[in-house]
């Protein structure tokens, strides 16, 4: 199970902040989201009816050889998984670290690696070998209480834990010691709270957080220099007769504010298309949503494949299999002249009772991060793009186009963010899709932090960014935040206006149509 099953909802620490406000929802809980709840705070352990991790077979399994060691950076888990039962089976180990409280306060245990054996026959024996970066054990600082703004792994033992689900562990027989708290990465304080007024420890106490008036950064774009050739160029032509930026030099203004809007429907899709510029030859890539199966529209007759939803596919602890799926998902994306899937979606089950948790995958980031990042990399194996979602917070459903999330930046970065972080580092997907709600008092899709300093500055994602489905929020703000597109439909009314104020810049929007463009380009 990828999801802690509590006795009774009234066991969740966010049961009350999920319905205290129809316009905010005050993430007090921080890092402390599942099993890190549940495992970690005093009293929290009797409130579990089935652990994070726990599942059936029909078989039974001997787990020998549990070994931990640091290579090159690394830390290197080994076990051996026998088949004792009397029927085929597979069986998931499950690696947990426990950090040194320090000064910046830590779960009880933390889900750091994961791995499925084969298919065992009885008697047949497998060894499991996993790994992670030393540096994933890093808690972020976020008031300087030892480095502000950065990973830091804090000095002491960090011991591991081997088994089969967040209880049914063995302590290994390894230790890694950090001699001094050590600075893994120094980043800056974006999204950071202004009305959270306290955050959970781990004793289940609770700390004081700073209060202060909004206020939300932008950056500015440079123009390209590029200079239109002196014949039209068609966009086929991009690379060889052109480069993009001269190409993108030949829009016109008007076009310019078309093109970062979405565009009418076409084919078999029923969610709108990107692109489609006629006087450059510049194509429709239509879209289809339906994370659990492609979703066309219904008076078309064509059949589609109903998956398994994300959180049971989470639940097989099986990235392989994800792929799998993903790649068979882009295949019919592809036999029906579809570009870009509105999947996987990986928000993080805080709350039993978000209504999209069946199109999320669990309450642990890592288990997230990794299955959209198979997926993303089965979907665009097909040349067929993903777009990844809801990001980020997308935790309640209610208000869900203004429901401002106030969160803390540790619980930003370690909880909410992580999992989307490891789907941009290892799937490299092509699109993401910023969510309707606010995150701090600003929303999503116009938050340069967000959308640029972190997702493109700090993880180096090369894709474009699109807008949830028909959401009212300020365009102009969107194209400057890095929100290339508007979807379903644009604004561009609203972009003139603001392009007359000399409040938008030219190179602004050339900026999110390269991107677009450059999407586009990945489907051929």
């Amino acid at each position: 199970m990828a999801d802690t099953i509590a006795k009774s909802y009234d066991c969740y620490p966010c049961k009350e902040e999920f319905r205290e406000s129809f316009k905010y929802i005050d993430y007090s809980d921080d890092i402390f989201v599942g099993y890190r709840y549940f495992e970690t705070i005093p009293e929290a352990k009797k409130c579990v009816r089935y652990p994070f991790g726990f599942g059936l077979s029909y078989t039974k399994f001997d787990i020998s050889g549990r070994v931990c060691c640091e290579s090159d950076g690394k830390i290197i888990a080994v076990a051996t998984v026998k088949n004792i039962g009397d029927v085929a089976g597979k069986e998931v180990i499950q690696l947990y670290y426990s950090a040194p409280q320090g000064k910046l306060g830590k779960p009880a245990k933390e889900l750091c690696a994961f791995k499925k054996t084969k298919l065992l026959a009885p008697n047949e024996s497998e060894t499991v070998v996993m790994s992670f970066d030393i540096k994933d054990m890093a808690s972020f600082d976020d008031l300087g209480k030892i480095a502000k703004s950065a990973y830091v792994l804090e000095k002491g033992d960090y011991e591991f834990h081997m088994g089969t689900s967040v209880r049914d562990t063995v302590k290994v027989d390894y230790v890694y010691t950090v001699s001094e708290d050590t600075v893994t990465e120094q980043l800056k304080n974006w999204c950071k709270p202004f009305k959270l007024a306290k955050r959970m420890l781990a004793d289940g106490s609770f700390e004081a957080l700073p209060q202060s008036e909004e206020e939300y950064f932008y950056g500015e774009v440079a123009p390209s220099g590029a200079k239109a050739p002196e014949s039209l160029v068609m966009f086929d032509n991009v690379g060889t007769d052109c480069t993009l930026d001269e190409f993108v030099a030949q829009f016109t203004l008007d076009e310019l504010m078309y093109i970062v809007g979405g565009q009418k429907t076409t084919g078999v899709c029923n969610t709108g298309s990107f692109g489609g510029i006629e006087r450059l030859a510049i194509p429709y890539a239509p879209t289809a949503d339906g994370p659990a199966g492609l979703r066309l529209e219904p008076k078309t007759g064509i059949p589609t494949t109903a998956w398994p939803c994300a959180t049971l596919l989470a639940c097989a602890f099986n990235p392989d299999l994800v792929f799998e799926v993903g790649a068979a998902g882009g295949a019919e994306l592809r036999e029906n002249n579809l570009g870009i899937w509105l999947a996987p979606a990986l928000n993080i089950h805080r709350d039993p009772l978000c209504g999209r948790n069946f199109e999320y995958y669990s309450e642990d980031p890592l288990v997230a991060g990794k299955n959209a990042a198979a997926a993303t990399r089965g979907i665009q194996s097909q040349k067929a793009a993903v777009s990844i979602k809801h990001f980020a917070c997308n935790n309640k459903e209610a208000n869900r186009y203004d429901i401002d999330a106030r969160i803390s930046e540790r619980a930003l970065r370690e909880i909410y963010l992580k999992g989307f972080e490891i789907a941009v580092k290892e799937g490299d997907p092509w699109t993401v899709m910023s969510s309707y709600n606010r995150i701090n008092g600003q929303h999503t899709s116009e938050s340069y932090e967000l959308l640029t300093e972190i997702l493109r500055n700090e993880w180096g994602f090369k894709g474009m960014v699109v807008t949830d489905w028909g959401v009212k929020n300020d365009p102009v703000k969107e194209v400057k935040a890095g929100n290339d597109m508007k979807m379903h439909c644009g604004y561009p009314e609203d972009l003139k206006a603001a392009y007359d104020k000399g409040e938008l810049t030219r190179a602004e929007l050339e900026l999110c149509t390269k991107r677009i463009l450059e999407m586009i380009m990945k489907l051929a």
